[in-house]
C-alpha cells in the first residue's frame, strides 16, 4: 500500500533527517489508520523513534522553538504567574514575561487544555517552546521547590487517615495501587475500576453486581500511575484500542493474580482490576483440550524442519511454556538446539540457553551472532520489536527452524502485526509456518455458581437472539476455597500458513480478508469457544468480556 508523505509532516521531517525510513512511515500510517492514535504515538509504539525524537520533530512541524532548558532561561517573575499545580499537571514551565506575553516551555504543544489554563491564570498571550519532559520536571522542582505538602490527591472514606497519608505521600502511585489491591481482596470485590471523569478519577468497586464508590483521585499524576500499571503487566505503550495483562501481587507472603484491562477514555485511560486465580501452566499438550483440527495443525507445525512459527501472548511465562510444549513434539535428536532468552527451556533443561540483551539492537545482533554456531533449531523468547523480528525471520530464511515469541495478545492483533512487518520483510511469507495464539479464561466453580441477571454494562455486545439461556456467577464455597473459580482454560488459535491462507497473507492489505477466509472455512477460534463457554454457564459475562473479547 502506498502512503504519500505530506511535506512538513512529522514523518517527512523525521525521514529527511534519516531518523526513520519510508517503510517505517508506511508501517506507522497503517497502525495510525487502524488505531486512531497520533502519528508520533504510532512511531514510538513500533519502536522506530524515541519521545525525544518526536518532541524535536513536532517543534519543527509546528514551527516552534525546541530548547534545552537551563536555569538562566527562567525569570522568577514569570514563575509567579503560574501555580505549581498547573505546571506539574501539564508538564510546563514559564520562561519569561514581556508586556502582555508569556513564554512557556511545554512537553506537549498540542495540549489545548494546558494553553487555556495558562492564559486564564496569567492573563497573558502565551507563546510556546517545546522542551524535554525530563528537563521541564527538573526545572519545576528547582523553581517551585520540592513542596513537601504536595500530595497525590487521593480522597476516600474507605481508608483510615494514616493510610491516606501514606498513599498521598507517594507521588509515584505505587502505594495507592498496593492499597487498592489489598482493599479488593479484603472486601471480596469482583472488580475495581479507575474511571477518568474530567477533573478527577473516580475509583469504584463492584460487589454482588453493584457498584460502590471507593474514592477520587486528582488527575495530576494519573498518567504516571497508568504507565506504572502498564509496565507491571508488560503491556508497553497504549498501541491499540484496548490492552491488558496479569499482575501478580504478594500480600502476607501469598501471591495473588489480578487481571488488568485498559482502554483509552476522555481524560485518560479507563482501568479495571479483577481478582484472578493463579494461572497453572499446562504440563502437556493434552491438557489444552485441543479440537481435532487443532491437534492436526499442531502435528503439521511440529513436523516442519525449517521456517518460523510465532507464539503470541502478552504473558511471558505462558509464551515460554507453549514454546516448550511445541519443542517437546519436534524431533530434536541429532539436531543443534539453542534457546535465546531466560524463560524458554527452563523446565526441560535439555538445551543450552543464551541470554537475550534488553536493548533491541543488541538483541537482534545476538540472534544473528548465534547463527555462527550452526544451530538447527532456535527458540527465541521475544522477537516482538522490528529489529529482532527481522533477525528471527532472516534465521528462518537461512534454513533454520525458529520458534519465536511475540508479546502481543490474541490472533487478530498478532496477524495485524505480521501484516505490518510483511511490508518491511519481503521474505516473511515464504518462511512463516504458522501462528499460535491463545486466551486464558477462568471457569466458574460448578458447586457455588448461580444464575443471575447482570446489569446492562456487564452484558456482552450482542443481540438478544444470541444471549445464553442464563448468566452465571459464583460467590465462593469450601470446594473452591472461597475463590469462586475452578479450572483455567486456554482457548487456542492455531493457524498454519499454507495453501489459500498463505496466498491471502502474501497480498492482503488488511486483516479482513484473512478473517473472512477463516470464517468461511469453518474455523472455530478462541472467541467462538469462549462464546460456547458463556452459553453453557461455565464463565461469567464479565470474565468473557475481559478475557475473550477485550
Amino acid at each position: 500500500m502506498s502512503h504519500p508523505v505530506k511535506k512538513g509532516s512529522l514523518g517527512e521531517i523525521l525521514s529527511a533527517c534519516k531518523i526513520i525510513t519510508e517503510a517505517d512511515i508506511a508501517a506507522a500510517l497503517e497502525l495510525q489508520e487502524r488505531s486512531g492514535m497520533r502519528m508520533g504515538e504510532a512511531l514510538i509504539s513500533l519502536g522506530f523513534v524515541t519521545q525525544e525524537d518526536i518532541d524535536w520533530a513536532l517543534s519543527n512541524q509546528l514551527d516552534l522553538p525546541y530548547i534545552r532548558l537551563k536555569h538562566d532561561m527562567i525569570d522568577p517573575e514569570a514563575i509567579k504567574l503560574i501555580p505549581a499545580a498547573t505546571a506539574r499537571k501539564f508538564n510546563l514551565i514559564p520562561l519569561i514575561q514581556a508586556g502582555g506575553e508569556l513564554n512557556i516551555a511545554i512537553s506537549d504543544p498540542l495540549n489545548k487544555a494546558a494553553l487555556a489554563a495558562v492564559e486564564q491564570q496569567s492573563g497573558c498571550q502565551v507563546n510556546l517552546s517545546v522542551a524535554l519532559i525530563r528537563e521541564i520536571r527538573e526545572m519545576i522542582e528547582a523553581c517551585y521547590g520540592s513542596d513537601e505538602q504536595e500530595l497525590l490527591g487521593f480522597t476516600s472514606g474507605a481508608f483510615s487517615p494514616t493510610v491516606l497519608d501514606t498513599i498521598n505521600s507517594d507521588l509515584t502511585g505505587a502505594k495507592l495501587l498496593d492499597y487498592l489491591l489489598i482493599f479488593t481482596m479484603q472486601n471480596r470485590l469482583s472488580a475495581l475500576s479507575l474511571q477518568p471523569m474530567g477533573e478527577s478519577v473516580l475509583v469504584t468497586g463492584r460487589r454482588s453486581g453493584t457498584m460502590h464508590p471507593v474514592g477520587t483521585l486528582n488527575t495530576t499524576y494519573y498518567p504516571d500511575i497508568v504507565r506504572k500499571i502498564r509496565k507491571s503487566i508488560g503491556a508497553g505503550m497504549a498501541d491499540d484500542h484496548h490492552s491488558g495483562g496479569v499482575l501478580t501481587f504478594k500480600y502476607r507472603s501469598h501471591p495473588t493474580s489480578f487481571k488488568i484491562a485498559l482502554i483509552p477514555g476522555y481524560g485518560g485511560e479507563y482501568v479495571t482490576i479483577r481478582p484472578s486465580a493463579t494461572t497453572i501452566l499446562p504440563q502437556t499438550m493434552a491438557e489444552l483440550t485441543l479440537l481435532p483440527e487443532q491437534e492436526r495443525d499442531i502435528v503439521t507445525l511440529s513436523q516442519a524442519t525449517r521456517g518460523i512459527t510465532f507464539f503470541a501472548s502478552r504473558q511471558g511465562d505462558e509464551r515460554n511454556r507453549f514454546m516448550e510444549l511445541m519443542l517437546e513434539k519436534i524431533a530434536t535428536t541429532g539436531r543443534n538446539v539453542l534457546i535465546l532468552g531466560e524463560g524458554p527451556g527452563k523446565s526441560a533443561g535439555r538445551f543450552p540457553r543464551i541470554p537475550l540483551p534488553s536493548d533491541e539492537l543488541e538483541r537482534a545482533a545476538t540472534i544473528r551472532t548465534v547463527l555462527l554456531h550452526d544451530p538447527d533449531i532456535l527458540v527465541i523468547e521475544d522477537s516482538t520489536e522490528p529489529a529482532s523480528f527481522t533477525a528471527a525471520c532472516q534465521a528462518a530464511a537461512g534454513g533454520k527452524l525458529v520458534l519465536a515469541g511475540l508479546a502481543i495478545r490474541g490472533m487478530a492483533e498478532a496477524l495485524n502485526r505480521l501484516l505490518i512487518y510483511r511490508e518491511q520483510n519481503y521474505f516473511l511469507p515464504p518462511v512463516v509456518n504458522g501462528l499460535i495464539a491463545w486466551k486464558g479464561v477462568q471457569l466458574l466453580c460448578p458447586h457455588c455458581r448461580s444464575a443471575y441477571t447482570p446489569p446492562a454494562e456487564e452484558l456482552p455486545p450482542w443481540g438478544a437472539e444470541a444471549s445464553p439461556p442464563a448468566f452465571y456467577r459464583s460467590g465462593g464455597c469450601t470446594q473452591c476455597n472461597q475463590s469462586g473459580s475452578s479450572d483455567r482454560r486456554f482457548l487456542m488459535d492455531i493457524i498454519p500458513f499454507t495453501g489459500p491462507f498463505l496466498q491471502l497473507f502474501r497480498h492482503a492489505s488488511s486483516l479482513a480478508p484473512l478473517t473472512e477466509h477463516l470464517s468461511a472455512e469453518g474455523y472455530r477460534g478462541s472467541e467462538n469457544r469462549g462464546a460456547e463457554l458463556l452459553q453453557g454457564g461455565d464463565v461469567s459475562p464479565d470474565e468473557y468480556m475481559a478475557s475473550v473479547i477485550l
